[in-house]
């Protein structure tokens, strides 16, 4: 229990910085204490509900912008989340967490890239339809295996959609409300959902999630692209490090 607080509060404070579900972090950390994949899915999907909700609501009162695309991109990773269950039915642990290496290598190299990180930088006219498409695919991959999408969906709003990169990890946290509970809904319903260990870690997080906004507010925003490449590669190695070394 006193691991599981431990990782809860890690995992909440990169939550409220980066703006990601935590996944892509607490993962590797279930991984390494003993968990399987498909039950560290689980565990960081109800760990998601907590943080994102509370930190898009600290989010909410510094950005009010972040409510109308995080609605429509919530709505699509809101539908793709509920087929999870499913994924998780028919995909080998293997294969998610070969997955789970390919789109923390994608964001690295799009984050790379990204030159929207001006905080005053507009934003250009969306497509509603293409962003529910967009949530919905983020949705459907990212609770498969068991993150938020926000890994995923970070580097396109900064690269394709043009939002500065505070904006984006913002609106990022808050479609992870939607994508996390249409996954928990989805593991529930298939009886695959580790409820006491996600509660732990999930309550654990809230204090995280508090700092780590607060954190993100004062920061640089030029130091803060570096700081997202820096957590995406560390945790990439942590998981190649797992599959082929331990």
């Amino acid at each position: 229990m006193i691991a599981l607080s431990i990782f809860g509060l890690l995992t909440g404070l990169i939550s409220g910085f980066f703006g990601v579900g935590g996944g892509m972090v607490l993962i590797p950390l279930l991984l390494y204490y003993g968990f399987d994949m498909k039950e560290a899915v689980s565990i960081s999907i109800m760990q998601m509900v907590f943080t994102s909700i509370f930190g898009s609501y600290l989010n909410y009162k510094k950005n009010k912008q972040i409510l109308k695309i995080g609605l429509i991109l919530g709505l699509g990773g809101f539908l793709g989340g509920l087929n999870s269950s499913f994924i998780l039915y028919i995909v080998p642990s293997y294969i998610l967490t070969y997955t789970f290496v390919f789109i923390v290598s994608f964001a690295i190299f799009k984050m790379a890239f990204v030159k929207n990180i001006d905080e005053n930088i507009k934003t250009i006219d969306n497509n509603y339809i293409m962003l529910v498409l967009v949530g919905f695919v983020v949705g459907l991959i990212a609770m498969s295996i068991g993150v938020g999408g926000s890994v995923m969906l970070t580097p396109i709003l900064a690269t394709y959609l043009h939002y500065n990169l505070k904006t984006a990890s913002s609106m990022s946290l808050f479609f992870v409300i939607f994508s996390s509970l249409a996954g928990f809904i989805s593991l529930s319903v298939a009886g695959q959902m580790y409820y006491y260990e996600g509660s732990i870690v999930g309550l654990a997080s809230l204090f995280g999630v508090y700092i780590g906004i607060w954190l993100k507010n004062i920061v640089n925003i030029q130091s803060f692209k570096i700081y997202i490449l820096t957590l995406y590669i560390l945790i990439l190695i942590s998981m190649i490090f797992k599959i082929f070394v331990v």
